[in-house]
């Protein structure tokens, strides 16, 4: 009775705050002289001060290290994921792993509340609906608070998002600027590309960037697909989606100026390394993570996807 007491006393949370005003990019439309909605929205996210601070980074950068401009984008590039993104990533990891450490306890609580709400309902004589109500409130409070004790709040580990995707988006739209709205630095950047892409002012006519970035995206959404065992139906939704817009992204890549596409590509395989490195087992030791279930996560990685991929396919 005094366990049940405890758990059925567990103090609500106040004062948590919710994050507003984040506005998501959503039904992108091709901008045309008719479109003067998509024109003023394009118009109104292109001059806003963290696209402008893109803008001046890069520009600086350039400046100062003389590089030609495609090393820049693709130094910058590294810069940006290694020391921005990277570090969320890792902070992601500690976070998820938390939670699911908790799992255990929060499935013997949840048998212990269980058998609390029951009796309580016979003393005080609920209705079913009463008694689930009961259950999942203080259930509700119970998992909040197990979330403040060790620091682990699921929406902590959603940061990384909510970071790479405004940064992707605003370093994309500097450099579109730079390359069409720009007079001063438009004749740099169109003599500052390199191999078959030497105006980064203009599309790759070679789509070799675009093939390029669909194939290296696709390898991070299969490498991620292989950590499902057995995905549900909803992953197996999300992930097929996610297919569809890695695919999607070709051919949005070849219109756009090569400065764009380069940042991409380059953004996609800074990412792939990031995805590869964050499995290693040093760094799992760092993060103090719990240990994984192979010694060898590379060699398992690539066993699985020839598995999937090749004999699969060859039967």
């Amino acid at each position: 009775q005094q366990s049940a007491r405890t758990l059925s006393g567990v103090r609500t949370l106040s004062g948590t705050r919710t994050l507003l005003g984040v506005q998501t990019l959503s039904g992108t439309r091709t901008l045309s002289s008719g479109g003067a909605g998509a024109a003023g929205w394009y118009s109104s996210l292109s001059d806003s001060p963290p696209v402008h601070l893109c803008e001046q980074c890069l520009v600086s950068l350039q400046q100062v290290s003389g590089l030609p401009w495609w090393l820049n984008i693709v130094m910058s590039t590294l810069a940006v994921r290694t020391l921005i993104t990277l570090p969320l990533a890792a902070y992601q990891m500690v976070i998820v792993a938390k939670v699911e450490a908790l799992q255990a306890e929060i499935s013997e609580l949840v048998k212990r509340l269980q058998l609390e709400v029951s009796v309580r309902a016979r003393e005080r004589g609920w209705t079913e609906k009463q008694s689930r109500f009961q259950f999942q409130k203080n259930l509700r409070r119970i998992i909040s608070q197990l979330y403040i004790r060790d620091n682990c709040h699921p929406f902590k580990a959603s940061l990384l998002v909510w970071v790479q995707l405004p940064l992707w988006i605003s370093l994309s739209l500097a450099l579109r600027k730079l390359s069409l709205d720009k007079p001063g630095l438009q004749s740099e950047l169109a003599t500052g590309g390199a191999l078959w892409f030497p105006d980064l002012t203009l599309p790759d006519s070679t789509w070799i960037l675009p093939i390029c970035l669909g194939l290296t995206n696709l390898l991070i959404v299969e490498m991620f697909s292989l950590q499902r065992v057995n995905p549900s139906r909803f992953q197996r939704i999300v992930t097929n989606s996610i297919r569809m817009l890695t695919v999607l992204m070709v051919p949005i890549a070849a219109t756009v100026p090569s400065s764009m596409a380069l940042y991409w590509v380059t953004s996609s395989l800074v990412g792939f390394g990031h995805n590869l490195l964050l499995r290693s087992l040093l760094l799992h030791r760092l993060l103090r993570l719990p240990a994984q279930r192979s010694d060898s996560p590379y060699r398992d990685l690539l066993a699985a996807f020839f598995t999937k991929y090749f004999l699969v396919g060859a039967h």
